[in-house]
């Protein structure tokens, strides 16, 4: 048996480097005798010295300790807790070049993985502000005694250890400006040791925070969450168990919505149900949608991963049908009473798995015009098979991950006779490496 190769111990001292682009996570890109090494806090084009963090077998890690040379890109992070909290990784890049790194990521994402170029590149959608934008988020909670204090807020980049920090720029603020009183609060709670997290959901107007408890309440908890509840008119929870133990402490469950004006629409939904963080966004994203897809009165379109009617509705107003499919039984609920809600009857939903074999389902016996796919971040290539097959002849295809985007625009281009008309991104998630993107495929 031979030896196995040593590794070259690494400098304890920093080092200085050119960095030569960014990674698809935000990280600086630099080579040292030709192996790559990924850098927290560096931008394309500068020159700095780095501490390695981290070494592995086919690159290294490292952090940014000082710059030398600085790209015309670079601003001063808002947070002072920036490159240690692991909520945000491009605070130290101006936003109109975050969302122009993204752009890119998306493009190169679809030449290298897909061989596929949009034959237009379209604008990306933008805020007014890319701060505070965060309606749904899990934060970490823990007491720890050597601080004095119970840290509430985002994981620290790469550890389990939760950043201090006393505000989020990114969360909404009534949360982002509340983690010192919410830290106060579980400080006095009998159970303080006894609560990991706290998940944060709101709706146009109403916020919920779900407190996890390891450990049952005593009545004085109770009072206290309810009175931090009144003071700051928010919706508490407590979860002591599996998502089925999900509860208001009021016994009254909150009443969550969210506006989509563009289409005189109102979608209620539940704490724990998926809905987009970015309320403008998502807005705008949704008009974006029905704009590219275009249904006309007379065509029948199809809505894979649907959720619980973000797109289904606002396609409803302008569709003659629109067929809504998602694996969630749960949103496929709320879904129904949502378009029941808004008077719209010509809607139906289905339940079914799109991962699994799909045969037997009778949405499969129909034809449809159109499609819409939203899936989650593993990407929809089990579902592409079937597009054809229905007759559909124009697909938008809204992604949380360029990644497999890239690989289903390959599939749906070169094996199933579409052609790439238009894609680009949208600034869900600013701040950080996150690209949401879009894309319109047409038949021949």
């Amino acid at each position: 048996m031979g030896r196995s190769r040593r590794r070259k111990k690494l400098p304890a001292e920093p080092v200085e480097a050119n960095i030569e682009s960014m990674s698809h996570d935000g990280k600086g890109v630099v080579h040292i005798e030709g192996k790559a090494t990924f850098l927290v806090g560096g931008l394309p084009g500068e020159r700095v010295r780095f501490l390695y963090t981290q070494q592995r077998r086919k690159y290294d890690e490292g952090r940014v300790v000082e710059v030398l040379q600085a790209s015309p890109e670079r601003v001063e992070p808002r947070c002072a807790q920036f490159g240690i909290c692991g909520g945000c990784s491009l605070q130290h890049q101006a936003p109109a070049a975050q969302i122009q790194t993204k752009q890119q990521a998306l493009l190169d994402a679809l030449e290298h993985l897909g061989k596929v170029e949009p034959e237009t590149v379209l604008e990306p959608l933008l805020n007014e502000t890319p701060w505070g934008y965060r309606r749904k988020a899990r934060l970490g909670v823990r007491d720890v005694p050597k601080k004095g204090k119970v840290l509430v807020g985002f994981r620290e980049r790469g550890s389990s250890f939760i950043a201090d920090i006393e505000q989020c720029h990114i969360l909404h603020p009534r949360v982002g400006q509340l983690l010192p009183q919410l830290s106060q609060l579980i400080e006095g709670l009998s159970v303080k040791r006894q609560v990991p997290q706290i998940e944060m959901a709101m709706g146009d107007e109403t916020l919920v925070l779900i407190f996890r408890i390891l450990e049952s309440l005593n009545e004085a908890d109770r009072q206290a969450l309810a009175q931090f509840g009144a003071e700051h008119q928010i919706e508490i929870y407590i979860q002591e168990g599996g998502l089925d133990t999900i509860q208001p402490l009021s016994g009254i469950p909150a009443d969550l919505n969210y506006r989509l004006p563009d289409f005189d629409l109102s979608l209620d939904f539940l704490p724990i149900d998926f809905t987009q963080v970015n309320t403008g966004i998502n807005r705008q994203m949704v008009s974006r949608v029905v704009e590219m897809l275009d249904p006309g009165a007379n065509e029948r379109v199809l809505d894979l991963f649907c959720g619980l009617g973000n797109f289904t509705l606002p396609l409803a107003r302008r569709a003659g049908e629109v067929v809504g499919v998602e694996g969630d039984a749960g949103l496929v609920t709320r879904g129904r009473a949502n378009a029941k809600r808004n008077g719209i009857d010509n809607v139906d939903y289905f339940t079914a798995n799109l991962y699994e074999p799909l045969e037997q389902e009778p949405w499969l016996l129909q034809r449809f015009d159109k499609a819409l796919l939203d899936p989650p971040r593993s990407g929809a290539q089990e579902v592409l098979e079937h597009l054809p097959k229905l007759g559909v002849e124009r697909i938008v295809y809204v992604s949380c991950y360029p990644g497999t985007l890239a690989r289903d625009a390959g599939i749906l281009c070169h094996q199933h006779g579409y052609r790439l008309v238009s894609a680009g991104v949208m600034d869900m998630f600013p701040h950080t490496a996150h690209v949401e993107s879009i894309a319109l495929f047409e038949k021949g």
